[in-house]
């Protein structure tokens, strides 16, 4: 079992930056990815980024590739989403997810393990 715990949410303004943080409660490397989806009432939870430890690939939605970058911090068990020209549209709550084997990245139904969510509020 594998507890996810995000912070770094806030309200910012468009065109600002955030940084978000998932800290695990246990050395991330033995899973096979962790990343970050978003959800706004009503919405499926939309992927966002992912990071594959085995071979370091990182993938993005289209719609923040450019504008967001994911990176680890093994040493911590730490994964950060930094945010950089949010948009309105960026708005939402963020959850970090890991799961512990390949599939289809950007299905939020193939992750095995959540963390409770930060919301981000981007004012235009």
């Amino acid at each position: 079992q594998v507890q996810l715990e995000e912070s770094g949410g806030g309200l910012v303004q468009a065109g600002g930056s955030l940084r978000l943080s998932c800290a695990a409660s246990r050395r991330t490397g033995s899973l096979y990815a962790i990343g970050w989806f978003r959800q706004v009432p009503g919405n499926e939870r939309e992927f966002v980024s992912v990071i594959i430890w085995s071979h370091g690939n990182i993938y993005y939605a289209d719609s923040v590739k450019g504008r967001f970058t994911i990176s680890t911090d093994n040493a911590k068990n730490t994964v950060y989403l930094q945010m950089n020209s949010v948009k309105p549209e960026d708005t939402g709550v963020y959850y970090c997810a890991a799961r512990r084997y390949a599939g289809a990245l950007e299905s939020s139904t193939t992750y095995d393990y959540w963390g409770q969510g930060t919301q981000v509020t981007v004012s235009s």
